[in-house]
């Protein structure tokens, strides 16, 4: 059975009730929609007593998605959600100065440039705008969550992560290769590359007579190759020479770059949470035992079930997920033309704005682009396209909320776990 969320008169949160004591008090007036999804009324009229009970929140913290759960002492799940967290952001950012730079050299070439004018970017204890992003998500998330229920306590699960040890897992068992590594003892990588293959050109070891060495990516790191001496090799300066030219193939393969960005902004989220909110820690291996036991299948929603659980067996009270996705603010993009002289409305048209949640057929989706003739393209909570003939039209759909910093709607939970209800 799903759960309605309740709020005082003062907006302050109360416990969930039934839809059908929900539907009750509005039928009675004693109440009002105060939010569609998830669905949330508020009292008109202050209650006997606040009914309130100890609430656990579940965060399963992450750089990609976010789990959110709130439960009781006695197990009893009352919020589901998972949050997809932005990983675009510096991409975007590299396009829009790519832009700005090629605009700046066709409209200001005669102007002198100009350096350290960003002051935002020479500030001490700055974070990125992507971590920034990710750390205001779960913040976003937590208050959002705060402000439908009594939260009482907050567990997080965090994790720490040693980026050396993922790339290098030997070191766990030879702990003096975090002091002597493969480099030790050489100057850089390029002279233990050299050294590694005796100072001889690795394809026709030696016969071109060339005696200037040099040091070839195997995948070039404009592929996202490696600069790890895995990916390296010798050749003399021939043999490089002819290989960039089409000439010389290689047999040898090589290692593109690790991604161990997501363990390293993990690291910081960690600290930055737990020194801007009060909540206990706890850990993946302990949620992982847990989550085994009570034969919940592995999603990010069920790990922080197990979190807010503390271990119990959970009971559901809702079977309603909340799927959230974290949108930009606006767009970069304000005009277009050969000389900037079309300006693209990022205002509202004809009543509706990017990423607002319309109603179209009966069916609720996000608007990816519009159209000044009256028409729109429409979008999933994913961000894919949808593909619908003929192309709807503004005058055929209707607004059902505005945009906000993150696309929202409510799906079920999967049938394999529903049965624990």
């Amino acid at each position: 059975m799903n759960s309605v969320y309740v709020l005082s008169p003062q907006r302050a949160p109360l416990m969930p009730c039934r839809p059908v004591v929900a539907r009750l008090l509005l039928k009675q007036g004693k109440a009002k929609v105060r939010r569609r999804t998830p669905f949330t009324i508020q009292l008109l009229a202050p209650p006997e007593q606040g009914y309130t009970q100890p609430l656990t929140h579940g965060v399963d913290t992450g750089s990609s998605v976010i789990g959110s759960t709130v439960a009781d002492t006695m197990g009893k799940v009352f919020y589901l959600s998972e949050v997809q967290v932005r990983n675009d952001i510096a991409e975007t950012m590299k396009e829009r100065a790519t832009k700005r730079r090629n605009r700046r050299a066709r409209k200001t070439r005669y102007r002198s440039a100009r350096w350290l004018n960003r002051r935002n970017s020479i500030k001490q204890g700055r974070f990125s705008p992507t971590m920034r992003s990710k750390i205001d998500a779960h913040l976003r998330e937590i208050r959002f969550v705060q402000s439908l229920l009594p939260i009482t306590s907050m567990v997080l699960e965090t994790g720490t992560f040693d980026p050396h040890a993922l790339k290098h897992p030997e070191v766990l068992h030879k702990k003096w290769l975090y002091q002597k590594g493969v480099n030790y003892g050489y100057a850089n990588t390029k002279a233990y590359v050299l050294t590694r293959d005796g100072y001889t050109c690795q394809h026709c070891a030696g016969k071109s007579k060339d005696k200037r060495l040099e040091v070839h990516h195997l995948v070039f790191r404009s592929q996202n190759g490696s600069d790890e001496e895995a990916n390296l090799l010798t050749l003399c300066k021939t043999c490089h020479d002819g290989l960039h030219a089409g000439t010389v193939t290689l047999k040898h393969t090589g290692k593109h770059k690790g991604d161990l960005r997501h363990a390293t902004q993990m690291n910081s989220i960690r600290v930055q949470l737990l020194q801007r909110v009060e909540a206990e820690e706890t850990w993946g291996f302990v949620t992982k035992e847990h989550r085994l036991l009570a034969g919940l299948p592995k999603e990010h929603m069920f790990d922080a079930v197990m979190i807010a659980t503390r271990g119990k067996t959970p009971a559901f009270e809702t079977t309603i997920v909340i799927k959230k996705r974290c949108i930009p603010d606006g767009d970069y993009q304000q005009t277009k033309g050969v000389r900037s002289e079309q300006r693209i409305p990022t205002g509202k048209l004809a009543g509706f704005r990017k990423f607002d949640t319309v109603r179209y057929k009966g069916q609720e989706y996000c608007i990816k682009g519009r159209m000044a003739t009256g028409y729109a393209i429409l979008m999933d909570i994913g961000g894919n396209k949808v593909d619908l003939k003929p192309i709807p039209k503004f005058s055929k759909m209707k607004r059902v909320s505005a945009r906000s910093s993150w696309m929202m709607r409510q799906t079920t939970m999967p049938s394999s776990s529903s049965s624990l209800i």
